[in-house]
């Protein structure tokens, strides 16, 4: 594997470790966020700092993580009165505020020119392939754990109907924040892996147009499928490397396909897998 393929599955790895722990939160408890690159960008700036401080690897990664899931059990107990378009606004005010914050520290975070020179994890190229593969199969298996746990079904309660999982005496405000703490901790993973990636960050990094990405990548593989969430992930981060004029416009691509994905296949290709094998297995048994 050249260095190219091994940066693009390092990419792929760190992407997937995002696009899960938005699934956590929008795919499995009904949370939409449209702010899910700040808790990224929290993680990296995290881990940067520290790293520049001269802490070891591990325990910026658990800092990043720990920073991230904080802020957004914040975010989340001043948005357990809101739902749907007004939680979305609200977490997209949360992705601005971030953009706002980071952009005025000059001193501490570098401002506009983001934070440099960062110091490598010191495992290598490959060593750091491994690890964020590593941590993206931990990711994953954390989340198929949680999906078909207690917590998993009272997450899924929450999304079909507040009131109704209420009744059947699921704690709503606990697994809201459960849901918000654990997606933002994973976003703070993959962030704290991207500056030790990059080792280079700046906040355009973690716009809104990453969160929209982000969104994409779960929409199209399908909302609240692990498996179709991974595929999503490495579809759109792999297509706009071999297409790279899709590039110039990643933000309107990825509008047009989220709207094409809600309008014509909410269930994203998870969805259409399942429904394509059940014809194959009606017209098998009918034969």
């Amino acid at each position: 594997m050249g260095i190219y393929e091994l940066s693009l599955a390092t990419v792929v790895g760190i992407n997937i470790i995002l696009a899960v722990g938005l699934n956590l939160i929008t795919g499995f408890c009904g949370q939409i966020s449209l702010g899910h690159a700040a808790f990224y960008g929290i993680g990296a700036y995290t881990a940067a700092l520290m790293a520049k401080a001269g802490m070891p690897g591990p325990v910026n990664l658990v800092a990043a993580m720990v920073m991230a899931g904080a802020v957004g059990v914040l975010v989340g107990m001043t948005s357990l009165r809101v739902r749907e378009d007004f939680l979305a606004i609200t977490t997209m005010g949360v992705g601005f505020l971030f953009l706002g914050i980071v952009r005025q520290q000059e001193s501490l975070l570098g401002g506009e020119l983001g934070i440099s020179s960062i110091p490598s994890f010191g495992v290598g190229k490959m060593g750091f392939f491994v690890l964020v593969l590593v941590l993206a199969v931990l990711a994953v298996a954390f989340s198929l754990y949680i999906k078909r746990s207690w917590m998993g079904f009272a997450f899924e309660a929450v999304a079909d109907d507040e009131d109704t999982a209420r009744v059947i005496s699921v704690d709503v405000p606990a697994y809201k924040l459960a849901a918000f703490a654990l997606g933002t901790a994973l976003a703070g993973l993959a962030g704290g892996l991207y500056c030790y990636f990059a080792r280079f960050i700046v906040p355009d990094d973690f716009g809104f147009i990453t969160s929209i990405s982000v969104l994409s990548m779960v929409a199209v593989g399908g909302i609240g499928s692990v498996f179709g969430v991974i595929v999503g992930t490495a579809l759109l981060t792999l297509i706009p490397e071999f297409f790279r004029f899709i590039s110039d416009y990643k933000l309107l691509v990825y509008g047009a396909l989220l709207f094409g994905v809600m309008r014509f296949a909410p269930d994203g290709l998870a969805g259409l897998t399942a429904l394509a094998f059940k014809r194959v297995q009606r017209k098998g048994g009918a034969v």
